[in-house]
């Protein structure tokens, strides 16, 4: 889920959630956030469709404000958001367990992961003999106990590609869904919530809602925890690009583009600027080019950049 991506006019009234939200930015454009706080306030907003559109209201007042009332706001308006922000209004903890819930992919069940990987890390996992696995950046998977014969896991959280070459069935859980396999290839990805499904080469079975759908080579499923998209014709090798160490974007929106590069880069983009994030994409970055991918952006969109600690930078 893009948390910039909602309508203004979808904001709650709830007069709690502006608050919150004027803190986040009030806190952003302070030059005290760090990378933690940019995770925090992305996971803030994936609360509901009314925390994301009170924070896009709330940013689009922002921009329409002078300096001086930014200043009187820091200077006469008491803070209050604390742990109440950092944790969503959900969890009344310390901010230990706010650290483990919202920096751990897959949660309190990603530290018990089996595999993981770290940010921009990928890594190979041998799974049984004829079952690999191909890790991409902040993946967290479990193994889970299968029927005789069988192979099975569940992708947490991240991205993987399974090559297997067994004639013993396969089952793999993701998200809401239940993938079947046998000698296939596909690559999965559980992110923000919705999980891809990309077959590569022979055919896998996804049940999912009820349904049951057959996915053949080239063809992608995605689906979350309320709706079932339909199979769509993809080109697998821009899916699996990542495997080559490079990301792919084919007229992709800029907002997307700085979502998924987030997953790979230490720290943070932030995009301030909803317009700016509407601006369609056409590119190929390598992996080693995302250190310096918000100059690339502010010189080809006129972007504003600002550097903040812990490798988070705005872009208005």
């Amino acid at each position: 889920m893009n948390i910039f991506s909602l309508s203004p006019s979808q904001a709650s009234a709830d007069p709690q959630l502006l608050s919150e939200a004027r803190d986040w930015l009030v806190l952003l454009t302070s030059g005290r956030a760090t990378a933690a706080d940019a995770r925090a306030l992305r996971q803030w907003c994936a609360q509901s469709p009314q925390h994301a559109a009170a924070f896009e209201q709330t940013k689009a007042l922002w921009h329409c404000l002078q300096p001086a009332a930014v200043q009187l706001e820091l200077q006469s308006r008491p803070r209050h958001f604390g742990r109440r922000a950092f944790l969503g209004g959900a969890l009344a903890a310390s901010a230990a367990l706010f650290m483990v819930r919202f920096t751990v992919p897959g949660g309190f069940a990603g530290l018990t992961a089996d595999f993981s990987t770290a940010v921009g890390e990928q890594r190979r996992v041998d799974l049984a003999e004829g079952l690999s696995l191909e890790l991409n950046t902040q993946t967290r998977i479990s193994r889970r106990d299968p029927a005789p014969g069988e192979q099975a896991f569940e992708l947490l959280e991240g991205e993987v590609e399974v090559f297997s070459q067994r004639q013993q069935p396969l089952q793999v859980q993701a998200g809401e869904g239940r993938l079947s396999a046998r000698q296939a290839r596909f690559n999965l990805r559980n992110t923000d919530h919705q999980v891809c499904v990309t077959c590569i080469e022979g055919s896998l079975q996804v049940a999912v809602a009820g349904r049951s759908i057959r996915l053949d080579s080239g063809r992608q499923l995605t689906y979350d925890a309320t709706t079932v998209g339909e199979p769509t014709a993809v080109d697998p090798r821009n899916v699996i690009a990542w495997r080559e160490q490079v990301l792919v974007f084919d007229n992709a929106r800029l907002d997307t583009v700085i979502s998924e590069i987030n997953r790979y880069r230490p720290g943070m983009l932030v995009l301030l600027n909803a317009e700016l994030g509407r601006r369609k994409v056409q590119a190929r970055f390598t992996l080693n080019q995302l250190a310096g991918v918000a100059l690339l952006i502010r010189d080809a969109y006129g972007a504003k950049c600002t550097e903040l600690p812990g490798g988070v930078v705005l872009l208005s």
